[in-house]
């Protein structure tokens, strides 16, 4: 029995197509924000909520470049988040990576 392969990591970096640094300056954190609310666990109310990002959408500056971490895994739980996030990054002409081709983590 083979172990299932774990979820790719897209990186979604600070750089256009053509180049330039996306702004504004604060844009990975506005976006893994906006999905802080897809945890594996759903989102929690009460005592148990908390201020913070969702592990399948994480900001990271990764070699200097301001990126947005995002993984397949949003995609199971909720096909319209992911397809957010994909087309902001299409829309906005950023440069997308998966994990293997992103570098060092």
């Amino acid at each position: 029995m083979t172990a299932p392969k774990p979820p790719r990591q897209i990186y979604i970096q600070g750089v256009t197509l053509e180049g330039k640094t996306f702004r504004p300056s604060d844009w990975a954190e506005r976006l893994a924000g906006a999905m802080a609310c897809f945890r594996p666990d759903g989102v929690r109310s009460g005592i148990a909520a908390y201020i913070g990002y969702s592990p399948y959408c994480v900001p990271r500056v990764v070699d200097g470049v301001k990126c947005v971490i995002v993984s397949e895994a949003l995609r199971d739980i909720e096909p319209m988040a992911w397809d957010f996030v994909m087309n902001f990054a299409r829309d906005n002409h950023l440069q997308t990576r998966e994990a293997a081709e992103a570098g060092p983590q």
